[in-house]
């Protein structure tokens, strides 16, 4: 069911735009209003998915309804009604945000396309808030510890900024869910984020993976091709295992980050890109720049902020959330009833040595459910340390 509300002040127009969508669809639910800001005053209690608001109107005119609307529900659509003097305004109405506008007497065919369309807009609008929410949920930070608290600080200042990210940590510990953190916080949101792998990529195909390449630039280069950085413009790239990149890669993205401009391989023609750069690693940088394996301007130019994520080892305060987490998470996926641990089970897992971090984690929780029955117990723990 669609609601719509009708503004209008002149009676007779608005009993025909309330006739016209009631009969067209059965599942259009038309309310209407005499004036805007009795329009205001409805649009404040209710939830309605099209808005057809009349341009010239006493008491508070049509733009006026459409600047509130946009502060207080701005997901809502409206379709502006113009008289034959109000053309010039009613397409300013358009930049202040207005879908679309009708000219009076309104234009059958043309009124119920508009509203068909306004509507399907709407609920696009809704399907990408969902699928925002599910995306931010895959990748929630899970932890209470101060180590996870001072990150999360870090992560809210930080992601509104271009400032270069450089995340450091052990294998499993969760780099890349802060990187995705620092891309859905920031003003690049609605752009991509692309992310490398640098330690799977052969170090003779990294360049042309992150830059691209020309057609003939080496003997498979078939076509012309974008690289990740083309990709990511506009948007985040996220250099995993950094610390894996050869060093002739290295230099380019030094060039990258410098001027802002890319080349592919095989061409000298530069590329401009604007693209923020997250990196990690689980390895020392300082050590790498010593044994003459990493460039120590390049890490100066990606360190600018750095943010160390510890060890599962480090924050066992936590592992009672995460296991909890875990749980919901893995029963969803499998559609099972999810299943308790034992006060004394949690508390045997709190002490155990986490080599694999939060990854080991949650393939153990995930065992222990498959196997353990309606509650985990202490007894399936010890089962498993035994192993």
């Amino acid at each position: 069911m669609s609601k719509i509300l009708v503004i209008e002040d002149e009676a007779a127009i608005r009993r025909v735009l309330v006739k016209i969508l009631s009969e067209e669809n059965s599942k259009y639910q038309v309310e209407e209003a005499e004036d805007g800001l009795a329009g205001i005053e409805k649009i404040k209690k209710e939830d309605y998915d099209l808005i057809l608001c009349d341009i010239k109107m006493p008491k508070m005119d049509g733009v006026e309804v459409l600047e509130a609307v946009k502060k207080i529900k701005p997901e809502i659509p409206m379709v502006m009604i113009s008289g034959h003097g109000d053309l010039d305004t009613a397409v300013n109405t358009m930049r202040l945000g207005a879908f679309d506008y009708i000219s009076k007497p309104p234009d059958l065919n043309r009124l119920l396309n508009t509203v068909r369309n306004a509507l399907d807009r709407k609920e696009l609008v809704i399907e990408n808030k969902i699928l925002k929410k599910k995306v931010s949920k895959k990748y929630e930070m899970i932890g209470e510890s101060d180590a996870i608290s001072q990150i999360k600080d870090i992560i809210d200042k930080v992601a509104p900024t271009d400032a270069r990210v450089l995340i450091t940590g052990p294998n499993g510990t969760g780099k890349e869910l802060v990187a995705h953190w620092l891309h859905q916080k920031s003003q690049r949101s609605k752009g991509p984020m692309i992310e490398v792998n640098c330690a799977a990529i052969p170090s003779e195909l990294i360049e042309s993976e992150l830059f691209g390449h020309v057609k003939g630039a080496f003997t498979s280069a078939n076509k012309d091709r974008a690289g990740k950085f083309e990709a990511a413009n506009g948007g985040t790239i996220f250099l995993d295992e950094i610390g894996d990149m050869s060093l002739s890669a290295q230099a380019k993205v030094l060039r990258a980050l410098q001027e802002s401009r890319i080349q592919r391989v095989g061409s000298d023609k530069d590329i401009k890109v604007d693209v923020r750069v997250v990196a990690a690693t689980n390895k020392d940088l300082k050590k790498e720049i010593e044994d003459g394996k990493f460039r120590e301007d390049l890490y100066h130019r990606l360190a600018v902020i750095l943010v160390k994520v510890p060890a599962l080892n480090e924050r066992r305060e936590d592992i009672p959330l995460l296991i909890s987490h875990f749980s919901k998470k893995i029963a969803e996926e499998q559609g099972t009833a999810q299943k308790s641990f034992s006060e004394k089970a949690i508390k045997l897992l709190q002490e155990y040595d986490w080599t694999g971090n939060i990854r080991e984690l949650r393939n153990v929780v995930e065992r222990l459910l498959i196997l353990g029955e309606k509650e985990v117990s202490e007894k399936d723990v010890k089962l498993f340390a035994s192993k």
